[in-house]
Order: C-alpha cells, then structure tokens, then sequence
C-alpha cells in the first residue's frame, strides 16, 4: 500500500495566501476546533534541474484530543514539468484501507486512508518524482488533508515552492453546496453525479458516508456514486470543512450484495484484566470496516483493514471468558475467546 503526508515550511512572518487553481483562502479561521484534528506536511528537496528526479515525503499526524476516524482524504499537486512515477505507503499494521487514484498527466493524486489514528500518531508515504526534461519545473508541490469529523481548517494545505523559499501557511475557505444534477440512482452504484457549489478544490463527495470516486474543482465536483440503499446524504469535505447537499440521493431498486461475512482466524492476545486497556490484534478475512466487540460491548480504538484488527478491550463485568466478534456490512463473525482475568 501506498501513501502519506506533508507540511509547509513556516515563513519568518507567517502568511495567509491563496491556493492554485482558484481555491479559496479563509482570512481568518472562524470555524470551531474540532476534538478529531488531522495536519499534513511535506518534507524533501524540490527538483533543481529539468532532468531532476528524486523523492519526497507527505505526512500527516492526527494532531486532535480524540482518535481520527472515518475516511481521511489527502491530495497532492505537482507543477508543470513535474510528474508522479510511484507512490509508497508505510504504516504498520495494516489495520486500514487505502486507495489512490492518480491522474492521467501524472500530476494529480488522490489518496483515501480509512482508519483510526490515536493522538499523535504520524504517517508518511513517498513520492517518487521525475522531471519532464523539457521545462525548468517551477511554481510549487501542494499536499492537502480533509476529513468528515475534522471542523479545524488549520494545517490542512502544505506548500512547498520550488525556489527553495518557505512555504506560505494556507487555510482554504470552508465549502459550499447548492446543488447536484441527480438525486436518484440505482442501488447497485454507478451513477454520474456532478455537485455544485463554490471552494470545493481538493475536495472529496461523500454519499451515505460512503467516498465516491471522482475529482472536484473549485466549482464542480464529478463522481460515480458507489452502492446504497435508501436515502443517502451527500457531503462534500474539503480542506477548509464539509458542505451538505440541499438534496439527498435517493437509492432504487435492489442494493448491492453484501459483502462477505467476516472471519477471525486467529488472536494471539486471548486474556488480560478485567479493567479492559489490554491492546487486541485480531487476524483474519473481510474485516475492512469492521466493529469489534467484547461480549457485546464495543472494543477502544477500533481500526480494521481487510485482513487485520486493532482494538483496545473495553472494562469487563466480571472476571471470565467472553465472545469477540467482529461485525461489517457483511455480518458478524464467528466467535473467539478472550478471557478477563481479575
């Protein structure tokens, strides 16, 4: 898996100035802190030639009071002559998903990571880069982060130029949503959406909660809504907040199959005090997205990936064995045991 994060340089005096493209910059931050808070950097040395290749890192660090949940989004943009030829990710375990999708001149990335991140926690990924040849590459590398429970837009964009100078310090302006072109669609996913609306640069839709593939401008975003049921809200998170649709989508018709039921394999923690803070790995198939349990209370810090737990087990009642299970779309698993010791 691949990917991770960036911060700008500060200047000596910090600046506020506006991202490329259009998007919009907030003068001033009027949005609440959030107690899930996530920043982004960059780190590296800019190409110096029109031959340059080398490598930089992005990285992000959940810089709130409380856990990082839900899908994060990052972003990143490289200048004419600049182009991406390879993205790696590190981070252990693999308690997450992760996908990217990079544009078709290379110089475009989108990056979503859904997992949970304590206070504090930092990842990385690498970006491998090679200069076209046939321009000095100028101008700068821009990274950004957004996600649906962060309502700080600080430390959302990292800038690095290209001469060498310190990045400005950015803050994008909050989104906003007047519309979209359809409100239905069939269960099974697939139809083309386009939401309106005004700063949606960087920017990722969800539907149901559910990211749906596609890119945004700073007017428009365009995407293929993934499968669902029911009435679906719509939400546009950018760097600079989260904007809802005055509409929602409405699924018809048959949803999509469920995914497979989960299975644990195996647990290599099985016991620990009944006062819970043991930490749990769980190993098996089809556990993206899941929600573990202790006899039927739900475990601390939970973040799955599709073939691995981690989880902290909650207080128990009494000192004994209980069932863990882990449930998703797909349904819960069989059993293992864990036992409270007094």
């Amino acid at each position: 898996m691949l990917t991770r994060l960036a911060r700008a340089g500060l200047a000596a005096v910090l600046s506020v100035t506006t991202l490329a493209a259009g998007a919009g910059v907030a003068a001033a931050d009027t949005a609440s802190p959030s107690d899930q808070h996530v920043t982004v950097v960059l780190h590296g040395s800019p190409p110096q030639t029109p031959t340059s290749s080398g490598q930089f890192v992005v990285g992000w660090t959940s810089a709130g009071t409380d856990d990082l949940t839900g899908p994060t989004h990052i972003t990143l943009d490289l200048p004419p002559g600049l182009a991406n030829y390879g993205v790696a990710f590190y981070s252990s375990p693999p308690d997450y998903t992760f996908t990217q999708t990079l544009s078709a001149d290379r110089r475009h990335l989108d990056v979503v990571l859904t997992a949970t991140r304590r206070p504090g926690h930092y990842e990385f990924m690498k970006v491998t880069y090679q200069a076209d040849g046939t321009q000095q590459p100028d101008d700068r590398i821009v990274a950004t982060i957004g996600n649906p429970n962060d309502a700080d837009p600080t430390g959302h964009v990292a800038v690095m130029p290209l001469d060498g100078s310190p990045g400005p310090t950015v803050v994008q302006a909050p989104p906003t949503v007047t519309g979209t072109d359809t409100t239905t669609g069939p269960g099974a996913g697939g139809t083309a959406l386009t939401v309106s609306g005004g700063d949606l640069a960087h920017g990722m839709v969800l539907v149901g909660g559910v990211p749906a593939p596609g890119t945004c401008t700073d007017t428009a975003c365009t995407v293929t809504t993934p499968g669902g049921s029911g009435s679906a809200p719509v939400t546009v998170v950018t760097p600079g907040g989260t904007a809802a649709a005055p509409a929602a989508f409405d699924y018809t018709g048959a949803p999509p199959p469920a995914p497979p039921v989960p299975a644990v394999a195996y647990a290599p923690v099985t016991s620990g005090p009944a006062a819970g803070g043991t930490p749990v790995h769980l190993f098996g198939t089809d556990l993206a997205y899941g929600i573990v349990r202790f006899g039927g209370v739900p475990a601390l810090h939970v973040s799955c990936g599709p073939l691995y737990c981690s989880a902290t087990a909650p207080a128990g009642a009494v000192p004994g064995p209980v069932d863990v299970t882990v449930t998703t779309a797909g349904g819960t698993s069989a059993p293992v045991t864990y036992t409270y010791t007094p």
